[in-house]
Parts: C-alpha cells; sequence; structure tokens
C-alpha cells in the first residue's frame, strides 16, 4: 500500500524531542523523506535513528535558527539538493522565564522574539519558493493557546505567539488562490514536553497528551485538502 506522503519531502524545525521530534517521525512512517532540524546534534542524531529503525529516511541539519545566515544556507543546500518542499513545520520555539509584563527581562525577551518570531519568518521567506515548487506544499505553524488568550505571566510568549499567528495567517491569505501552498496553525494542547515541564513543573504529565498524539493530529491534517489559513486544536 502507498504510504501517504511517498516521495514527498518535509522540514521539521525544533526536531530533536518533543512535538517536533514525534511529527518529524510520523511524517517519515508515512513515507516522506524528513530534514530533521535543530540546535543539538547527539539529539537529532537519536531521533534519526529511530526512523530509519522504523523503515523511513531523514537528513540531519543541526543548527541555531538565530544565528546569522543558518537559515539562508540551509534553504540553498536543500534547493540545491531536492529543489522543492513538500511540507514545512515550523515547530521551532522557546518559553522564557515567566513573570510580570513590566518585570520581563529585555535581553531574554528579544531572544524569544528572535527565535518565535524573526526566525520563522526568515524560514517562511527562505522555503516559500521551493514551497511554491511543490504541487501541494504545505506549511503547519506550531501555536499556543495563549497567542488567542493570553494569561498572567505569559506576556512575553504569547506574544510572540501572537506574532507567529498574525505572520501564518497573513502568509495563508497570500498564498490564496495564486499558489498551491495553503497553511495553517496547529494548537497542540496540553502537551507532555519539556517546554511544559518547565512551565507547569509539579504537573504528571502521564496525565495529558503524549508528543505521538499531536503528530497523529498533524499527519491526519496533512492527509486532508485543508482551507488555508485554518486553525486546528488538538483535543
Amino acid at each position: 500500500m502507498t504510504k501517504a506522503f511517498e516521495g514527498k519531502l518535509a522540514l521539521v524545525t525544533g526536531a530533536s524531542r518533543g512535538i517536533g521530534g514525534a511529527i518529524a517521525e510520523a511524517l517519515a512512517a508515512e513515507g516522506a523523506h524528513v530534514v530533521i532540524v535543530a540546535r543539538t546534534a547527539a539529539k537529532l542524531e537519536e531521533v534519526e535513528e529511530r526512523i530509519h529503525a522504523a523503515g523511513g529516511s531523514a537528513t540531519i541539519a543541526p543548527l541555531d535558527l538565530t544565528d546569522g545566515d543558518s537559515i539562508a544556507r540551509l534553504a540553498a543546500a536543500i534547493g540545491e539538493r531536492w529543489g522543492a518542499l513538500d511540507i514545512l513545520v515550523l515547530n521551532a520555539a522557546m518559553l522564557g522565564s515567566l513573570s510580570p509584563v513590566h518585570q520581563i527581562d529585555g535581553k531574554e525577551f528579544n531572544k524569544v522574539l528572535t527565535l518565535n518570531v524573526v526566525a520563522q519568518q526568515a524560514m517562511i521567506a527562505a522555503f516559500d519558493p521551493m514551497l511554491r515548487k511543490s504541487a501541494a506544499g504545505r506549511l503547519l505553524g506550531i501555536t499556543s493557546g495563549v497567542s488567542e488568550a493570553p494569561r498572567a505571566y505569559w506576556g512575553a510568549y504569547s506574544a510572540s505567539k501572537a506574532a507567529l499567528d498574525a505572520l501564518v495567517l497573513s502568509y495563508a491569505d497570500e498564498v490564496r488562490n495564486i499558489t498551491n501552498i495553503r497553511a495553517a496553525l496547529v494548537n497542540p494542547g496540553a502537551t507532555a514536553t519539556l517546554m511544559r515541564a518547565q512551565a507547569f513543573p509539579g504537573e504528571d504529565q502521564s496525565t495529558i497528551k503524549q508528543p505521538a498524539d499531536v503528530a497523529d493530529a498533524v499527519v491526519d491534517l496533512l492527509k486532508q485538502d485543508f482551507e488555508t489559513g485554518y486553525r486546528l486544536e488538538v483535543r
């Protein structure tokens, strides 16, 4: 039986663990060749090994998305080797410290915005030409419930995710009707990740969704002919 993404190329950022790693493994299981991106090479290699052990294929790309021209170099390398990109999952993000708005540390806030917003726009800009070359390019931005419903002490992260939403939804509208690209947002909800543990250190993570549950929802979405600008709330 032909797999859903056989012959397709996917790129997932923040793919060394958690939701990103699970999405990468799920896409590979459905036949995609997955380029997995994160800062830590050793962790990426662990994900790659699991993908290969399950019969899939992957390429690791260890880099810091906030480091100078790293995104441009990555796009150039992928464009030279493959040309078209079918699936782009923007998952990389950082939480930062939870604090009242009037006490947000400016230097840390800058780091949060650089990764969660500036780097995401740079990824869209760098890979838009390759998504346009795909017969059905798909872009997913992994967002958060606090992008729409900010809460106390989450101001920095909430602002960054609201900005990501605006970028992805604006892009979705820009490519509507004139390309085959479709862009959407995915809110994983409460999921057992390291970031979640940082935010809720006393929580029993066995009682909430696991990254594989989110990955299954993402794969199901990508199999559908969803409307560009869609927002998936993973239940």
